[in-house]
């Protein structure tokens, strides 16, 4: 799973590794937690399947979600029930998937008996397109809110993952997608989009990165 990462926000990097062009007044935030503001690209909904970027609340909030908090518990989307859980149904059915631009995610490694953050990303830092799922949400002051998800499969025997999370706890990756596989992710058919369900079979990086204690989330 991800709970922490640092997205792509430098518009040059954005446009040379997914060809979209993000409005330079959006906020730039060095890293994002759940319920943090992060860009997310998805097809246009005009019919030409074109991406277009969009900033969104990290933890997607279905509509019967009364606050933004709801998102704490949303942030990840297991693979394996994304379809059938209402808070991701909706999004699913609707064929409302999108990508995630990441420089690299965070977890935590226990290997030394405590937690210890490290950092995951793919060597040369080429960025991370992450597979999710979005919708649009009304919070109680009327605004429409974007919102998304990140896309997790079992990654126990990875050569990265099986060194990270608890101990007891269920290794858990995000959906890495291929560049070239980036519009068809985005306008495939549900059906079709499980075939992306896997873990990521190339090379990465990981390495402690702790956090200085002020910035502590």
């Amino acid at each position: 799973m991800c709970a922490n990462y640092k997205p792509v926000t430098r518009l040059d990097r954005l446009l040379t590794f997914f060809g979209v062009d993000r409005d330079p007044s959006q906020p730039t935030p060095p890293e994002v937690w759940p319920l943090g503001l992060a860009p997310f690209i998805r097809a246009r909904e005009d019919g030409s399947g074109n991406r277009v970027i969009e900033d969104g609340v990290f933890g997607l909030l279905p509509h019967f979600a009364k606050e933004l908090a709801y998102g704490r518990k949303t942030y990840n989307a297991r693979s394996e029930t994304v379809h059938q859980l209402a808070s991701f149904r909706d999004a699913w059915d609707r064929s409302h998937r999108c990508i995630i631009p990441a420089e690299c995610i965070f977890e935590q490694c226990y290997e030394s008996g405590k937690a210890v953050r490290w950092c995951v990303q793919q060597p040369g830092q080429v960025p991370m397109g992450i597979a999710g799922v979005y919708r649009r949400w009304r919070a109680p002051d009327d605004r429409w809110l974007w919102t998304f998800a990140m896309l997790t499969v079992n990654a126990e025997g990875h050569p990265v993952y099986q060194r990270l999370h608890a101990p007891n706890e269920e290794k858990r990756m995000v959906v890495i997608l291929e560049p070239a596989d980036y519009d068809r992710w985005l306008r495939c058919s549900p059906e079709e989009a499980k075939t992306f369900f896997r873990r990521w079979s190339g090379p990465l990086d990981a390495f402690p990165a702790p956090l200085p204690p002020r910035t502590k989330q």
